[in-house]
């Protein structure tokens, strides 16, 4: 049940000079986390998602203003902000939506797969950089003959899910963990659908079958692929 502590409480101690705010320090900092994106990770920042669970009616009627709304999963603690539609003139999403490339669908399906093996596990669901490659392979087109520019066209791929954080960093410097994110990201019902969008990619030329929301907050988080 949430506490809206902070719906009608006055600021008493303003933050910056000219403050008209009402919302304390550490509500504002979860604001701008869940704006800046693209997901909150309750796994990793605990008190963040504390705070969320507490003043979710809030934050959700704050996003409204800005035609945003709050995407939550529970079991994996993730949170995330999404663009509502809408068909009103002059009136937009907060930021562009830039679909998955097709590579990159291939692969954040082929992991989503991998996601959805390892759940209950207990473990973090790992991949490193070769299989990932290895898993492309399987969907390299005739036409791609050019071993070097596949190789670069797969890391490409596999840099653009680590800066969207579908992808996380571990000790290993080619190793990486599969977020839980990618659940949210790509919300399919029934997972054994799976392997037929993927057969539709393998049987159509390059265009992308999914756009993320998520895409349109890429961040600059020091967790971020240096390319």
């Amino acid at each position: 049940m949430s506490h809206n502590i902070y719906a009608t409480s006055p600021n008493t101690d303003p933050i910056f000079d000219g403050d008209q705010g009402s919302f304390p320090l550490e509500l504002r900092q979860l604001i701008v986390k869940l704006l800046r994106g693209p997901y909150l990770d309750g796994a990793v920042d605990a008190a963040g998602w504390q705070l969320l669970l507490d003043q979710q009616e809030t934050i959700s009627r704050y996003v409204s203003e800005i035609f945003l709304t709050i995407s939550m999963d529970n079991d994996r603690k993730i949170a995330m902000l999404n663009p509502v539609q809408l068909e009103k003139a002059h009136t937009s999403p907060i930021a562009p939506r830039r679909g998955l490339k097709r590579d990159e669908t291939l692969l954040a399906l082929r992991l989503r797969l991998l996601l959805e093996q390892h759940a209950g596990s207990g473990t973090d669901a790992v991949i490193s950089r070769t299989a990932m490659h290895d898993v492309l392979a399987e969907h390299r087109t005739a036409s791609d003959r050019d071993d070097k520019r596949f190789s670069e066209a797969c890391d490409a791929a596999i840099a653009r899910l680590h800066t969207l954080r579908l992808l996380t960093s571990t000790e290993l410097v080619d190793e990486f963990r599969i977020s839980p994110a990618l659940a949210m990201t790509l919300p399919i019902q029934n997972i054994q659908d799976i392997p037929g969008y993927i057969a539709a990619i393998d049987n159509t030329a390059a265009q992308p079958l999914l756009t993320d929301d998520v895409s349109a907050r890429e961040t600059t988080d020091p967790d971020e692929v240096q390319e």
